[in-house]
């Protein structure tokens, strides 16, 4: 009972000390000349950027391209181990992205149910990794309040949200966040099942999926695909399944032949720009800032590299 006193305390000051923050950036930025996320990206520096972990980095390939998708093992580390796996032993390669819902996810897999693809050395099914301990977790809150959550903000360079009450964190379904599709047990995923969302935060599903990353790099060869004409956008015909050409680790992919990435850090002055020039836009176009934001409308910059 004293650990979970102690989180809701640790959490109303982070969020006190949160909103102080923003009300005084939003003071220093007001009084200086607007700059647009472009500017404040060119203005970065080097250690504003960090690079992805190969072995965390996901590559989904397309006939029309590379996805990329940073995986969160600080999150969900049983599940991000399994997708490796399967990637490891191309479990992937010629399967297919099947469903295709408008505003709500893209899915790919197997969607054989009666003669699936054998799994070699991955597990077919793996408890939920829903949530986990907050405790000793790096958090950068946002002051606002939010709607599904105790209090949101980013961990290690995703949208996540905590609650401090009963010690618990996750990560927040924002566009582009990745997760392994389940059945009603809560167990019945692992891995084999996979989407990425596409439309409006569909938040109401935190908590309910394990989350396992996100897509950095060509969200756009996902959400504008034909959707789905059958109910929740399955493609029924098999002539509308796009084929996976492969699924590859970066790790295993010669350094030649891969993507060169950089993700902004979060938790630092610069990012803290960024999401202040989203809450309180002084463009010409805009005529009332909104003065607040939402968890899955601040942006995340991501650059390529030579």
């Amino acid at each position: 009972m004293m650990l979970k006193q102690t989180l809701a305390s640790k959490a109303m000051l982070s969020r006190v000390l949160a909103s102080l923050v923003a009300a005084l950036a939003a003071v220093s930025v007001s009084a200086a000349p607007y700059q647009g996320i472009d500017d404040i990206i060119k203005a970065s520096a080097p250690a504003d950027w960090r690079t992805p972990d190969p072995e965390n980095l996901l590559y989904l390939e397309l006939p029309a391209g590379r996805v990329i998708i940073e995986m969160a093992p600080a999150f969900a580390p049983n599940h991000v181990a399994n997708v490796r796996a399967l990637a490891r032993e191309k479990y992937f390669d010629g399967l297919f992205i099947y469903r295709v819902q408008d505003n709500y996810v893209v899915q790919w897999g197997d969607p054989d149910e009666k003669n699936p693809r054998p799994i070699v050395h991955a597990k077919p099914t793996l408890p939920a990794e829903f949530s986990r301990p907050a405790a000793g977790l790096a958090f950068d809150v946002l002051p606002e309040k939010d709607v599904y959550a105790p209090e949101v903000g980013f961990s290690g360079g995703f949208p996540a949200a905590r609650d401090g009450e009963k010690g618990s964190a996750w990560l927040a379904h924002c566009y582009g966040m990745v997760g392994a599709g389940r059945d009603n047990d809560a167990g019945s995923g692992g891995g084999t099942e996979l989407y990425a969302v596409i439309g409006h935060a569909p938040r109401h599903l935190d908590r309910n999926v394990t989350l396992f990353g996100r897509v950095l790099q060509g969200i756009e060869l996902l959400s504008s695909l034909p959707r789905g004409p059958a109910p929740m956008g399955f493609y029924e015909d098999t002539r509308l399944r796009l084929p996976i050409r492969a699924v590859r680790m970066a790790a295993d992919v010669p350094p030649a032949q891969r993507t060169g990435i950089e993700v902004m850090r979060t938790g630092t002055a610069t990012f803290d720009h960024i999401i202040e020039s989203r809450r309180n836009r002084r463009d010409d176009w805009t005529k009332v800032p909104a003065g607040h934001i939402e968890l899955c409308n601040v942006p995340l910059p991501v650059r390529l590299t030579p």
